[in-house]
This record gives structure tokens, C-alpha cells and sequence, in this order.
């Protein structure tokens, strides 16, 4: 596991990913150079890294799936591999359970996403299967997970929130250079976005401050698996009675354990993703949820084998970054003419 002293430098972060170092050294009571330095080792060894992205009523605009994929004996991680590549593929897990791989789709669309998973992940050498569940609402995802290593009175004081902004989004090709620059570098100052945009500094400075404020983006601090106080990714599939579903994800949500809760569209309503210390863990979790939400079935279970690519991060077999593939939802897919009558093998 990281150190303490690192462990609570990625909570801060976590609290407040754009702070100055001086205010994250305030807060942890060590000197800007000290933190910067910690942060910049923790970066090389690939133990933690910032990654930003479009979230809130930006997601909703969009349209994700998640995307479980049977594999030819073998073709598992090869499959991964080249999946990683792709720029709508957030995320890809390799998992023990329903399917070999989970994969996060992301799209401009819905026939732009139908037409992504047909031609261009299903048709991936190695893919037997492919099933898709769309997801129309994220209840919470990782941006909002804690390593709570950190006091309240420490978060407290990094907490400020942005302003909020109420008027509706306005989002155009300026917006999506922006968040693609952020996901770069989340740290990047208004000066630097503006030199590498070619734009001025003070607009920057307004579109940054609106979209946080809304928050349309997100930005999140991560820690490699292998050095996390909590390892291991379990993933649950839930099936909730209609009218108790929003209860019962905001009530998910509350979940120490729980990184992401998201609504799907097929048999199982609900998904949920948890960071456990240990596999045997989720047995706890679960009799707690059952007792708390005795009304929630439990239908499906995946444990992450491991993780390859982390929105957008590419990762290592100890789960640590090594690369990044830019993360550009928004990007055109090929949508086949009417009358195409290419086969593809893909199932439910």
C-alpha cells in the first residue's frame, strides 16, 4: 500500500484536484515544494494520476453502455488490448463471472453507439459475443469515491465548491477542446490551456468556471489497484421495483464501498461497482445491503482479474498508468448506409 503521507496527498486531491500545491500543503500541513515533489513521484511510478472528463447533464447528452464480451479460448487480453486503443471505450475490465470482459461505451448516440459496438468491437478478432446494456442515468461514479485518509476539518478546507451556474449548458467545439486539453493534464493552468488552444486566458478561465460549476466535468484522482487500501473491484448486477429505484441508488450511493452506481435498461435496472480490501469482503457488503434494502435481488457478480485501461488511463498488470488514450466521446462514428447487410457476431 502507498504510504500514509501519499495516501492522504491522494485524498486531497481527491477533495480538490486543481488546488495549488500551497493550498494542499496548508491542509496537510507539509510545504508546497514537499507535496508537489510526492506528487510528481507518485505520477512517474504510475501509482496515481488525475484524468478529467465529461460529466453531469454533459454525460446525459451522450449515450454510455456497458458492453459484456465473450472471448475465443485465449483472445481474452489480446481482445482487451486492442479495445483499449479505442478513444469511445472509457474502460475495460477483465472479469471472473457472466462474460470475460466489461467493457464502457461511450458515444455522441445511440445509432453511432449501435454502430460502434457492431462494427468496431464486436468485429474485433477473438470476440465470440458481445451483449449491451444501455445506461440512461449515472447515480455516482469514481469522482466521487474517497480513500479517506484524510480528517473531515482536512477536507472541509479543501471543499470549496465552484459556483454554481443554473442557466442550461451551452456546449459547443470550444467546450469539447477544453475537457479534451484537461484530460492532458488536470492540473494545467488557465494560462497553459490557453497557450496550447490558441486561445485568451480569461475565457478559458469562464468556460472552465462554468463547466466545473455545472459540473459537466469531472476530475478525479486515482491510485494503482495494487497500492490501493482497496484492491478489489467487485461488480454486482441489481434488479429494484421500479418505483423504489431512485431510493434505492441514492441510498447505494451513501455505500462507503460503492464507486459506481448506474441505471440500466435490461432485466437488471441497476449496476453497481464496489472497492473492497479483499474478495471475501463483498459477502459483508452484500448481507449489509440486504438488510438495509431488503427489497433489492441481486443477480449477477463479476471480480475484476484485471484492469487494462481506467477512463482513459492505460494500465499495467499491477493496475498502475502507463499511457493515456485521449478520451474523445464526441468523435463521428461510421454509421452504415440503410440496405448494409455486413454480418457481424454479436449477440443479445
Amino acid at each position: 500500500m502507498l504510504a500514509e503521507q501519499d495516501l492522504k496527498l491522494a485524498d486531497a486531491l481527491q477533495a480538490a484536484p486543481r488546488a495549488s500545491w500551497s493550498t494542499l500543503g496548508d491542509a496537510l500541513g507539509l510545504s508546497a515544494v514537499t507535496v508537489a515533489r510526492r506528487w510528481d513521484a507518485l505520477v512517474e511510478r504510475g501509482d496515481a494520476w488525475l484524468t478529467a472528463y465529461p460529466g453531469g447533464a454533459l454525460l446525459e447528452q451522450l449515450t454510455l453502455a456497458f458492453v459484456a464480451i465473450d472471448c475465443e479460448p485465449g483472445a481474452a487480453l489480446p481482445v482487451a488490448a486492442a479495445l483499449a486503443s479505442d478513444g469511445h471505450v472509457a474502460t475495460v475490465e477483465y472479469v471472473a463471472g457472466p462474460c470475460d470482459l466489461l467493457v464502457h461505451v461511450v458515444a455522441p448516440s445511440l445509432r453511432e453507439l449501435a454502430a460502434h459496438v457492431a462494427d468496431r468491437i464486436a468485429a474485433v478478432p477473438g470476440v465470440a459475443r458481445v451483449r449491451t446494456t444501455l445506461s440512461p442515468r449515472m447515480f455516482t461514479e469514481g469522482s466521487r469515491w474517497r480513500v479517506r485518509a484524510i480528517s473531515p476539518r482536512q477536507r472541509e478546507a479543501l471543499s470549496a465548491k465552484p459556483a454554481r451556474h443554473r442557466a442550461p449548458l451551452r456546449f459547443d467545439a470550444a467546450d469539447r477542446a477544453l475537457i479534451l486539453a484537461l484530460g492532458a493534464d488536470a492540473r494545467a493552468s488557465a494560462a497553459a490551456l490557453a497557450a496550447a488552444l490558441g486561445v485568451g486566458a480569461t475565457t478559458v478561465r469562464r468556460r472552465l468556471d462554468g463547466l466545473l460549476g455545472r459540473g459537466a466535468i469531472r476530475v478525479r484522482c486515482e491510485i494503482a489497484r495494487s497500492v490501493s487500501p482497496a484492491p478489489v473491484t467487485v461488480t454486482l448486477w441489481l434488479r429494484v421495483p421500479p418505483d423504489k429505484l431512485e431510493t434505492t441508488a441514492r441510498s447505494l450511493a451513501m455505500v462507503p464501498e460503492v464507486r459506481m452506481c448506474a441505471a440500466l435498461t435490461g432485466a437488471e435496472n441497476l449496476m453497481l461497482v464496489l472497492w473492497l480490501a479483499s474478495p471475501p469482503d463483498v459477502l459483508a457488503v452484500e448481507a449489509r445491503l440486504a438488510a438495509k434494502l431488503p427489497w433489492l435481488e441481486i443477480t449477477g457478480r463479476a471480480v475484476t482479474l484485471r484492469s487494462i485501461k481506467l477512463m482513459g488511463r492505460l494500465l499495467d498488470s499491477a493496475g498502475r498508468g502507463t499511457g493515456r488514450v485521449p478520451l474523445d466521446f464526441w468523435a463521428a462514428v461510421p454509421v452504415p448506409e440503410h440496405g448494409d447487410r455486413s454480418v457481424h457476431r454479436s449477440g443479445g
